[in-house]
């Protein structure tokens, strides 16, 4: 037996009336079915309504169920108009709706009954379909209220993915930029250290070709032997300590972050820009644009503009000590 008609059967209709409804409407759903029972209540039920699938359903519907109806043993007890649960007390007018109770409440002891159940009236029938109406009415508002709070659960969801995912992309952008800011710094430092190895080379070459030129200018004036002329370009190239005019100037450089302090010789007329170079290929910790020198006595910092002045020009010739930070 159908849903739709169990539900029917419960409201009170004749089984008659709900085939022919069911069949009416091709059984497209309980509400067509309770339209047509509402219309058609006065008209009489066409003889051919009864489906062939609905044929005995009632019998079958109470054996499957177990439904236990009791008899009275009187030879001549009236003709029995309904069947009543002897648990509950409920009537029902065929065993069809008595199977529907048993399945919806599970009782199982039924007797037979003379008590007829009168057919609805029309304002009893329209009162139980607007029941029904609210009762399907606060059942689909329910259920939207469920769908809504399940919606919002998944939105709260999906939103706390994408700011997960924000996050991520975030980080690794900080992350990228990073690497970047550290590969300019080792490519910086790198092409400082480049500058003052190629800028120490030349100033390397200048002086063997100056003391080349020495030693060719004494061959000449007869003021060196051949023998002399020969000495490494080293010992024809050594400056004269004493002349603030030597050509060249010897800087011991002391460092604030500590170790050994740094020597070496340098032409006069090279910049403190020079030795800043210099410095920052010997050491990474400096930095060509920001390091400063000052010497020990006379005590004075050399400023930016004397930065760019020759060794000469800033009275450290021909040697002297300087502190870099």
């Amino acid at each position: 037996m159908s849903g739709d008609k169990q539900q029917l059967l419960a409201m009170g209709f004749e089984e008659a009336r709900i085939d022919w409804a069911l069949k009416a409407t091709k059984r497209s759903g309980l509400q067509p079915a309770m339209d047509h029972l509402l219309n058609n209540s006065d008209n009489p039920v066409p003889s051919d309504s009864a489906q062939p699938e609905d044929v005995d359903s009632a019998d079958e519907d109470s054996e499957e169920l177990k439904i236990h109806v009791k008899k009275t043993g009187a030879s001549e007890e009236p003709t029995a108009n309904s069947i009543k649960c002897s648990e509950c007390g409920k009537i029902f007018k065929s065993s069809a709706t008595a199977s529907f109770h048993a399945e919806r409440s599970g009782h199982q002891e039924f007797e037979e009954s003379t008590e007829e159940i009168k057919p609805l009236t029309e304002e009893e029938k329209k009162a139980k379909l607007a029941d029904m109406r609210q009762k399907l009415a606060e059942k689909r508002a329910l259920q939207s209220k469920i769908d809504a709070k399940e919606t919002r659960a998944n939105d709260v969801l999906r939103r706390k993915a994408g700011q997960d995912q924000d996050k991520i992309k975030e980080d690794m952008m900080i992350k990228e930029m990073h690497k970047e800011v550290d590969r300019k710094k080792r490519e910086k430092i790198e092409d400082q250290k480049a500058r003052a190895a190629i800028k120490a080379q030349i100033e390397a070459d200048k002086r063997e070709r100056a003391a080349k030129v020495a030693r060719e200018k004494a061959i000449r004036d007869g003021e060196a032997t051949p023998a002399a002329a020969s000495a490494p370009a080293a010992a024809a190239a050594k400056p004269v300590t004493n002349s603030a005019e030597n050509p060249q100037t010897r800087l011991q450089v002391r460092l604030s972050s500590g170790g050994a302090p740094l020597t070496k010789t340098f032409p006069s007329e090279s910049t403190l820009v020079d030795v800043a170079e210099w410095i920052a290929s010997e050491n990474l910790a400096y930095n060509v644009d920001t390091v400063t020198f000052a010497s020990t006595f006379p005590r004075k910092t050399f400023s930016r503009d004397e930065m760019r002045k020759s060794l000469k020009a800033n009275g450290l010739t021909p040697s002297a000590v300087l502190n870099a930070s």
